[in-house]
């Protein structure tokens, strides 16, 4: 349990000092994050299954899977926020290895909801939301090492 502590809270060296300060800098317990963790990242993925569901409800149905589906991946995203804390998780998003997906990811939220919304362009709002999930998928690869590379090779390697 504590090599998971270490990892999730970004520690990679076995230096103890700054993971006291993380548990103390929060009033939460480290059973009450995991917790907080899976009820928000659970929540996220019956968004997104409610919202596929959602997809064959005439004429409405676009529009609720967008909503659901968006809703979803943000509550997935912020799942981990229990973890790192806010601070740490913004920190993480934005370091060089993962700024263009977050933009992506995040760009891509904002044009799916405006594209159903706003410019009521529903083919629209169905490619941003595929690109949505994809860019969501790549920005996830990034806390994997070496996934994204492994990623890369297997397509490279399917394609060549």
């Amino acid at each position: 349990m504590d090599k998971l502590k270490k990892v999730l809270s970004g520690q990679d060296s076995e230096d103890r000092g700054g993971l006291s300060e993380v548990v103390e800098a929060s009033s939460l317990s480290w059973g009450t994050r995991i917790k907080g963790f899976i009820a928000c990242f659970v929540t996220g993925i019956l968004c997104s299954l409610l919202g596929t569901l959602l997809l064959w409800v005439p004429k409405k149905g676009l529009v609720l899977f967008i909503v659901f589906y968006t809703f979803g991946n943000i509550a997935s995203l912020g799942s981990t926020i229990f973890l790192m804390g806010p601070m740490k998780q913004l920190k993480r998003m934005f370091e060089p290895t993962r700024l263009i997906a977050t933009i992506v990811m995040l760009l891509c939220l904002v044009l799916t909801l405006c594209s159903a919304f706003w410019w009521r362009n529903k083919g629209l709002a169905l490619i941003f939301c595929i690109l949505q999930s994809l860019a969501m998928t790549w920005y996830s690869l990034s806390f994997i090492p070496f996934a994204r590379d492994a990623v890369k090779k297997c397509f490279t390697t399917c394609l060549a």
